[in-house]
């Protein structure tokens, strides 16, 4: 895994050695980032399940002022932290550590600004085991975004959830990955 274009490309990042991750391809994340170019410069960035910090570290490579990385396993929580300190990210990056569902429950802090991005990356069982804990995470985190806001939810191509209050304005499948990009409901 690798940052793939902006002021830190070619840099590699630490990836678990589990098989239970499912990185990106750098296909994948050029063309899901071809998409969200204009929308990166000066971005807040919330990466949900972020794992080792892929998708937020990519978007302050390419000029987002700040990634905000919610993650709970602790060898994860390592990696991501050796990851933001290896590209010297401290100062564009904060970690939230533990229960994003109980995070995201009570009303958002004045100290975290509304994400611009927000890249929501649940594990593909949360769709089959968990849906209804998604369905009220997204609920939430409505009021934790910023009114042009757009959520890109990565997700198996075999199922489907519709996110209450998200509309999805596009899709892309790539093999048995689809990406959703959506907005909040007027």
């Amino acid at each position: 895994m690798r940052i793939i274009a902006g002021q830190h490309r070619g840099r590699r990042l630490l990836s678990p050695e589990s098989k239970n991750t499912r990185p990106i391809t750098d296909r994948v994340k050029q063309s899901l980032f071809d998409i969200l170019v204009p929308r990166i410069p000066d971005a807040i960035v919330y990466d949900l399940f972020a794992g080792t910090g892929s998708m937020g570290l990519e978007c302050l490579s390419r000029g987002a002022k700040h990634s905000l990385f919610f993650e709970s396993d602790p060898s994860a929580l390592m990696l991501l932290r050796k990851n933001i300190a290896s590209l010297s990210a401290n100062d564009h990056a904060r970690i939230i550590p533990g229960d994003l569902f109980k995070w995201f429950a009570a009303p958002p802090s004045a100290n975290f600004p509304p994400a611009d991005l927000l890249f929501l990356d649940p594990p593909y069982r949360f769709l089959n085991e968990q849906h209804a804990k998604l369905l009220t995470l997204a609920e939430n985190f409505r009021s934790a975004i910023s009114t042009d806001a757009v959520i890109i939810f990565r997700h198996s191509a075999l199922n489907h959830l519709d996110l209450p209050g998200l509309i999805t304005f596009d899709q892309r499948v790539y093999g048995d990955m689809m990406l959703e990009f959506m907005r909040a409901e007027v």
